[in-house]
């Protein structure tokens, strides 16, 4: 039997305060369970720019994690700040080097919700701040339910690799007030009924995947795909 691939999953990480009188990072339990269940032995990945090229020199892939957090504006091109953004500006720093070295090594890469946002500015593209004020008519993008029911059905674009993977449409959940708005050198690949932009990648990389839903919950069967095709790339496949 091969060797497991080693899988960095990117930490949240919280101020002093509540759980802990320190500092503290988190993870939740299921995305390192995703990780193993598929084949892959996750590590976690602290927050230090300087230290992310040591890191990408042991792993095999990197899954960039969500959190209830947003990408800073200003690295976009926006100048504005919406009043419900919330920023971690240490994890998203570190968080783009590793993506940014990822990328460079042609490293198989897992953007989630959070995540695929961060793959989008990486490449160029853009953020809608808020989505109950910037698209009209919008579905409810933070379901009330559990994660572990879907929220909404997405479309897969025909042609993309996500398309091979899951086929043409999935049942997903939703847990975000942002969307990507452009994808600057990425390709959509999926959409939500009311036109938001659930999913991009770059087929110009080995595995270059962002979703906008936790498909660590397993809630559609192309979930679960979605794993199976990220550590295959992560073993050379």
């Amino acid at each position: 039997m091969s060797k497991r691939p080693l899988i960095g999953l990117t930490l949240d990480a919280e101020p002093a305060g509540g759980w802990s009188r320190y500092p503290w990072y988190a993870l939740r339990q299921n995305y390192a369970e995703a990780v193993a269940a598929h084949g892959g032995l996750a590590v976690a990945l602290p927050h230090d720019p300087a230290l992310a090229e040591e890191y990408l020199d042991r792993l095999d892939g990197l899954v960039v994690t969500g959190g209830a957090f947003d990408v800073d504006p200003v690295l976009y091109g926006e100048d504005t700040r919406h009043a419900s953004v919330e920023l971690k500006a240490d994890r998203t720093a570190a968080e783009l080097a590793l993506l940014r070295g990822a990328m460079a090594r042609g490293l198989p890469c897992l953007g989630i919700c959070g995540g695929q946002q961060l793959m989008a500015v990486a490449l160029g593209g853009t953020l809608h701040q808020h989505i109950p004020d910037a698209i009209p008519g919008a579905l409810e993008h933070e379901q009330k339910t559990s994660h572990y029911e879907p929220g909404h059905e997405v479309r897969i674009l025909a042609g993309s690799r996500l398309f091979a993977i899951a086929g043409p449409v999935m049942r997903v959940n939703t847990s975000h007030h942002q969307a990507v708005r452009t994808p600057g050198r990425a390709v959509v690949n999926a959409l939500a009924p009311d036109g938001v932009i659930e999913g991009i990648e770059d087929p110009d990389q080995r595995f270059f995947i962002g979703v906008q839903w936790h498909p660590e919950y397993f809630v559609d069967a192309g979930d679960r795909a979605l794993y199976r095709a990220f550590i295959a790339a992560c073993h050379g496949g």
